[in-house]
């Protein structure tokens, strides 16, 4: 049997796809991604999102307001959020998070959008997809203040430590393109390591390329390919990883996960 994969964080509906974009989901199922989470950044990638979904079949919608596009929103945007979550309902709450590797980034507005739409994901008891860099130990100080259904820290680069205390909050980890640099020997070693449970597999496309992409545009195809590389560093098999992740992904996903072929 084939392996089936699903990409735990992809932006299909992002700009860099705008010109190919049929075929670019097409070449992906034609390597097995039957199914992709797509974050949005922002209200208005929203519709973007919501428009990929329903052109394509396996794809699930999460909606929220990346750290990184606080500076053009407010108060009256996490009121329309609310209200789109409300209406329509999406599989998961992000990308939101906190973002401390940007110089002159405001991370005190950062801070204030992320707490925000931690308690709409409270309020709609949706998970979370989250985004995190110089800032975990910030980040799951604010998540052990409010109950959150999990969710899935994307990109994750943190201790083994940080890991066990987002595994104990209900997050699975995601791993993607970093994983197959030589040097990037932390994570590689953490997704040697982590339980089968905390594993979701994630391409970040059209970013966060793989080594042998070097600084090309990331694709949702390359996912078999990074998937490989995660069995070979825990010496096991293709398909094992393949259902392990797209399992641990459509556990987040919760009731849409009917939606994806198995």
């Amino acid at each position: 049997m084939d392996a089936v994969w699903m990409d735990s964080h992809c932006h299909l509906q992002a700009p860099e796809f705008a010109a190919d974009r049929d075929a670019v989901w097409s070449a992906a199922q034609a390597a097995g991604v039957a199914g992709a989470l797509l974050p949005a950044v922002s209200l208005a990638d929203c519709a973007a999102v919501d428009a990929c979904c329903a052109r394509y079949a396996g794809l699930f919608p999460a909606y929220g307001i990346h750290p990184l596009f606080v500076d053009t929103a407010d108060a009256a945007h996490l009121a329309r959020l609310a209200k789109m979550l409300e209406r329509a309902r999406p599989s998961a709450l992000g990308e939101i998070g906190l973002d401390g590797w940007v110089e002159r980034a405001d991370f005190s507005r950062q801070t204030f959008f992320f707490t925000a739409q931690l308690k709409l994901a409270q309020d709609f008891d949706l998970p979370i997809i989250l985004h995190v860099r110089k800032a975990i130990d910030a980040v799951l100080g604010h998540l052990r203040r409010f109950r959150i259904k999990g969710g899935i820290a994307h990109a994750f680069n943190g201790s083994r430590q940080q890991a066990d205390e987002f595994l104990r909050l209900g997050f699975k980890l995601g791993f993607g393109g970093s994983l197959t640099y030589p040097g990037s020997r932390r994570i590689r070693a953490l997704a040697q390591t982590l339980p089968d449970e905390a594993l979701a597999l994630e391409t970040d496309a059209p970013d966060i390329p793989p080594r042998w992409l070097a600084r090309q545009r990331n694709r949702p195809a390359e996912l078999p390919a990074i998937g490989r590389v995660l069995a070979e560093l825990r010496a096991t098999s293709v398909p094992h990883i393949a259902a392990l992740t797209r399992q641990n992904t459509l556990a987040v996903i919760g009731e849409q996960a009917s939606k994806v072929r198995r």
